[in-house]
């Protein structure tokens, strides 16, 4: 494919444009950083860059980015979590979560852009964003005009979307010709709702609080191994014994099933899925075993998620997942097959944390699951 044409297609429809400011939500990834940066190209300092600091960030996430970005594209740090806490604490289904956090989001920025002048917003939506969302298998927050938002008389702005009929891959290409710098590129994605869909269920300071803290856990020990996205989810560890999946499962072990209170969304054929998420314990007849687990559980049951249980301990609230993925596109992502002995010494440190009763590793690949729990 021919990147250099493409990006300079793109700088030059973009200057054509009555554009007379444009202000850029960037997340720190690669597809905001990257839509920015081409825009910065075509209007110069026109375009103002923003990081909206939700509340919802990996630790000192906002520093971090402002600081591997100084020298490509200036940001300024906007501290907006009380008003996302006020509005989404609380909320406990998946959809709900989106939609509100959607919401909150570009209200947020509709203001920012009138004090600025802005008439234009630019945002790093790529093709399995919209596809996703149209798709009814869950909302992705910077998918407006795919699904009917009139942003102008909305917000305020018209959308300004370079790169939203590419994919991961590609733009990762395109980033490398724009000189965005290896930490972008390379990033695992991070969702737009950050944190707050990783906390599943109920909304909470505390959950959210236990999640950031497995996060850095599994962000360092599961790092340079050639993952596309590796990360940690939690929820209340609140189960009922399911023996009807027990028994399905004699022949892979001495295992048992439970299913948490807890759902989360997946795909089944080509719609949207919030089913339950099936927590297996017990001894495998061997390791591998652990990845055939999902297809058994997920085609004959309303399940999506399918986690084996690494460690418990009968004290805490929450339970801990580790989550881990390779793609190419993120429209279908497999289950990397991580050593046992490495993945109990990362439940065994997210286990340091009292609120911690059990942790344990996803299986499922997208499809059945999403990728996220919500």
């Amino acid at each position: 494919m021919d990147y250099v044409g493409i990006l300079n297609k793109l700088i030059n429809d973009i200057r054509s444009l009555p554009i007379n400011c444009a202000l850029a939500a960037v997340s720190g990834g690669v597809d905001s950083t990257t839509s920015a940066v081409i825009v910065r190209r075509a209007v110069g300092d026109k375009l103002r860059a923003v990081f909206l600091d939700t509340g919802f960030m990996r630790n000192n996430e906002p520093n971090y980015i402002k600081s591997i970005l100084s020298g490509v594209l200036p940001i300024d740090i906007i501290d907006m979590h009380e008003r996302f806490y006020r509005e989404m604490l609380g909320i406990g289904d998946a959809e709900e979560k989106r939609v509100r956090f959607r919401e909150v989001f570009y209200t947020t920025l509709s203001g920012i852009a009138k004090e600025l002048g802005c008439d234009w917003l630019v945002q790093g939506t790529i093709a399995p964003d919209w596809i996703e969302t149209r798709g009814g298998i869950k909302t992705q927050h910077n998918v407006l005009e795919q699904v009917g938002i009139d942003t102008v008389s909305k917000y305020g702005f018209k959308l300004l979307e370079p790169l939203r009929e590419f994919y991961k891959d590609q733009v990762r290409e395109i980033a490398k010709y724009l000189g965005v710098p290896d930490e972008i590129i390379n990033r695992q994605p991070f969702p737009g709702p950050g944190l707050s869909i990783r906390a599943v269920g109920t909304l909470t300071l505390e959950k959210l609080d236990v999640v950031r803290r497995a996060t850095e856990i599994v962000e360092r020990r599961l790092g340079g191994l050639g993952l596309s996205q590796w990360f940690a989810a939690a929820w209340e560890y609140e189960t009922s014994r399911d023996e009807e999946i027990t028994r399905s499962l004699r022949h892979f072990g001495e295992l048992s099933v439970e299913l948490f209170k807890v759902r989360a969304t997946g795909i089944k054929g080509d719609a949207r899925s919030y089913g339950h998420v099936a927590l297996i314990r017990g001894e495998l007849m061997r390791w591998d075993i652990v990845y055939m687990l999902y297809d058994q559980v997920t085609s004959n049951y309303d399940v999506t998620h399918v986690i084996y249980e690494l460690a418990s301990r009968g004290r805490g609230e929450y339970f801990v997942s580790i989550r881990a993925v390779v793609t190419d596109d993120f429209m279908t992502a497999d289950v990397p097959r991580l050593p046992r002995d490495l993945l109990m010494e990362v439940a065994g440190e997210i286990l340091e944390d009292d609120r911690v009763a059990g942790v344990g590793y996803d299986v499922t690949p997208k499809p059945p699951a999403t990728i996220e729990y919500e």
